[in-house]
């Protein structure tokens, strides 16, 4: 398949055009390739996922995302990729002849990192043996697998299409497919949950020995069945229980918390989310994929790709649906409301060499958050307190401008 380059416009942000400073060294690249099609579309998910028909259109999706790359390679010649992150959707409904035909026309474009990470989103109810030990052999390292509970009341009012049996099974068939690096995923704040049940949930993804655990917050989300029919959630008291004696038990087991809701056992924290967290650069394929990526000069641009399946695979339509240059006054914003989320934030100096600013132009709203008690007063680190960490978005606030 093959396109015309985007004729999409280049949005400027704020003072985008303001010299600012040559980057000194730029930071490592990683590669998003977004699946959009589910089995079924959960009720609060407000991801940009769609259920899939019977058969999938996989041969000419994988034309359409080589095809997508090819138009942002002008902006990464000479970098070689870091990692590579595929997300849905539910990735794992590919077929290994697919990912593997993907993977290869990636790496005769991009270089690979000699210990490159490769992660794919897997849900139980997609796992197969035979598939998974394919998945591995072609590279892929690494799994993010969706289990989200164990319980079967909470799975069904969750609308997942897995039961609790498959979820402990699909974590054992990991191991025995050779992949020794996986997360679980798994919720808590479900409806009518309990703390005892979230604590039995908790206690049964640790048993099984994830290397990373993924435990999250359920919200309800515009433009979701829950946003529109909510259910009864937990009273905000069992939700800080909960919060409070999770958090306990994933410390106790070895698991540290190295980000608002991602824990890891020592030396296996995401490097794919780490990248993005730490204001890395990253390209965006698939259907309704972003990217940030970062020019030698100064220039950070962040891209959108065409959001349905439908237009994304339509050779009239342009894959880029946009693209925006960071001002310098967004600058402040759009890298800490990622580097503050990392509990033990991130080096100072980070910041001018990853945006190009001096730190200078933190020190205002660096002054009035250390004054609140939500950022840690520590010149050589920016790093969010316990209570900024619970308090994010005040803290976020004072470096909008």
């Amino acid at each position: 398949m093959t396109r015309e380059s985007s004729a999409s416009p280049l949005i400027f942000g704020g003072d985008a055009q303001s010299p600012r400073a040559a980057l000194p060294v730029l930071p490592p690249l990683a590669l998003y390739i977004h699946i959009p099609w589910c089995v079924r579309k959960c009720p609060y998910c407000d991801f940009n996922s769609h259920t899939a028909s019977p058969v999938l259109p996989e041969e000419e999706y994988v034309d359409a995302l080589l095809a997508d790359l090819d138009q942002d390679l002008h902006a990464v010649y000479g970098r070689e990729l870091s990692s590579i992150f595929f997300g849905g959707g539910t990735p794992s409904l590919f077929s290994a002849d697919s990912l593997g035909r993907l993977l290869k026309g990636v790496e005769q474009r991009i270089p690979f990192a000699s210990d490159i990470e490769i992660t794919l989103e897997a849900n139980p109810g997609t796992f197969e043996q035979d598939k998974f030990v394919a998945y591995r052999k072609l590279g892929i390292n690494r799994l993010s697998i969706g289990i989200q509970s164990f319980q079967q009341e909470k799975l069904e009012a969750l609308g997942r299409i897995h039961n609790g049996d498959e979820a402990v099974r699909a974590a054992g068939m990991a191991r025995q497919a050779g992949f020794d690096n996986f997360n679980l995923d798994l919720m808590h704040g479900l409806p009518n949950q309990s703390l005892d049940d979230a604590l039995a949930d908790l206690r049964t993804a640790i048993a099984l020995k994830p290397t990373h655990l993924s435990w999250y917050q359920l919200t309800l989300e515009p433009n979701t069945v829950f946003w529109n029919q909510p259910p009864t959630l937990p009273e905000d008291d069992t939700l800080w229980d909960i919060q409070e004696a999770g958090q306990a038990l994933l410390a106790e087991h070895g698991y540290a918390q190295y980000e608002v809701s991602a824990y890891a056992l020592p030396g296996r924290p995401a490097r794919h989310n780490l990248n993005y967290w730490s204001f890395g650069d990253f390209i965006g394929i698939g259907a309704g994929a972003h990217g940030k990526l970062s020019h030698p000069d100064g220039r950070i641009i962040r891209t959108w790709k065409t959001r349905l399946p439908k237009d994304y695979l339509n050779p009239a339509k342009s894959f880029q649906a946009g693209e925006k240059a960071l001002g310098n006054d967004e600058m402040p914003f759009e890298f800490l409301m990622n580097a503050l989320r990392l509990t033990e934030g991130v080096e100072s100096r980070l910041y001018p060499e990853r945006t190009g600013m001096t730190l200078e132009s933190l020190a205002e709203g660096r002054r009035e958050a250390e004054q609140s008690g939500l950022l840690q007063v520590e010149p050589s680190r920016l790093v969010a307190t316990t209570r900024g960490q619970l308090f994010l978005n005040d803290l976020l606030q004072k470096f909008l401008t």
